[in-house]
């Protein structure tokens, strides 16, 4: 049993999500200790006791100490299985969260899975579902895994409510990768939305960010506006704009709209994140550099990747790696803040 002090680097969900996929993939029991301790709230939230319950659904694994307000959790998995599962998270928690365990963890398993969640979809310190949709799951296609994000309806904070479905086909062998420089930008598209909003709230965050890149001198812009309602949820919005580049990797950034925010100073916000990510020059923003690193180093081969930011995130799924599976990273640290990160990847043998 490999043991893991939940209170390691950022201290946050993450380390345990991580762990617990990581636990699934190579059948190796964990035990996650001081969990979330340096939240205000520590222990488990209703968020993280679906992703753990939905990992030991799928693995049919083993869980002790699964409780609200847990500090520490025992995870013993069992054999990956396709079919067809349902999770409610029953708050604002992120279903794009829970996606980014599940995905990897389904990718290894029998046969294919069908996925619903409902929850949160665009919620604040979480990826957005058009994030997720048009940045993390093409990048996950060039590494391997067959995956589809489906939008039913969206879910802000605080009521939720959101529902989405995720489909996954079985990889075989995950791909190694080398990208570590962007190329030139090509287009930048994106999709600025509300809900249970005027229409006009979703233009006025679009328009917005397409004035600030235009000033900053691109030209090949495009975004467009969704308007929705959700009877359960309550109003929310947000946009999401990725930059297409030489590289097959999509650059990314979001904004979520809020009451003390005008429309237009959340697409200025949006837009000022994604120019930030393509200052550095390199193939990955921060936000897929967290999600990739533990994929390439499950790969059979020697990976290379590009970030923009090497975050607390990432260097926590480093350490994590680094307990399961042995493997060693070479990470250089780049002018404009990014980072190359090299790993000989280690991929998880069959039972």
């Amino acid at each position: 049993m490999i043991e893991v002090d939940g209170s390691y680097g950022e201290g946050g969900g993450q380390i345990l999500r991580g762990a617990v996929f990581l636990s699934c993939v190579t059948r190796t029991p964990v035990r996650v200790y001081n969990i979330r301790a340096r939240r205000p709230k520590p222990g488990l939230q209703p968020q993280h006791l679906v992703g753990l319950k939905a990992a030991a659904e799928v693995s049919g694994g083993l869980l002790e100490g699964a409780e609200l307000g847990s500090c520490e959790v025992r995870f013993s998995p069992g054999a990956v299985s396709g079919g067809e599962y349902t999770f409610q998270i029953g708050t604002a928690g992120s279903t794009m969260l829970i996606a980014q365990e599940l995905i990897p963890i389904l990718a290894f398993a029998e046969g294919r899975s069908e996925v619903r969640m409902v929850g949160g979809t665009d919620v604040p310190w979480s990826p957005p579902v058009d994030y997720f949709r048009n940045v993390a799951i093409p990048a996950f296609k060039i590494i391997g895994i067959e995956a589809s994000v489906e939008l039913v309806r969206r879910g802000h904070f605080p009521k939720g409510a959101g529902e989405v479905r995720l489909s996954v086909v079985p990889s075989k062998l995950l791909n190694p990768v080398r990208a570590v420089e962007r190329g030139r930008v090509e287009t930048i598209r994106g999709i600025s939305h509300c809900t249970n909003l005027p229409s006009h709230v979703a233009s006025r965050q679009a328009s917005s960010a397409e004035r600030a890149l235009r000033k900053a001198g691109y030209e090949n812009i495009r975004i467009v506006s969704e308007t929705g309602s959700n009877p359960q949820g309550g109003p929310g919005s947000g946009i999401v704009i990725w930059a297409e580049t030489g590289t097959e990797f999509r650059i990314g950034a979001d904004a979520l709209g809020s009451r003390e925010r005008r429309a237009e100073e959340v697409g200025e916000i949006a837009a000022g994140k994604l120019l930030e990510e393509l200052q550095s020059g390199m193939a990955l923003d921060s936000h897929l550099g967290d999600m990739l690193i533990p994929l390439v180093a499950l790969t059979n081969g020697v990976s290379k990747i590009g970030v923009s930011k090497l975050t607390p995130h990432s260097e926590t799924m480093i350490w994590l790696c680094s307990k399961f599976l042995g493997t060693r990273f070479r990470i250089e640290k780049l002018k404009g803040g990014g980072a190359a990160v090299e790993v000989e990847g280690k991929a998880p043998s069959k039972p």
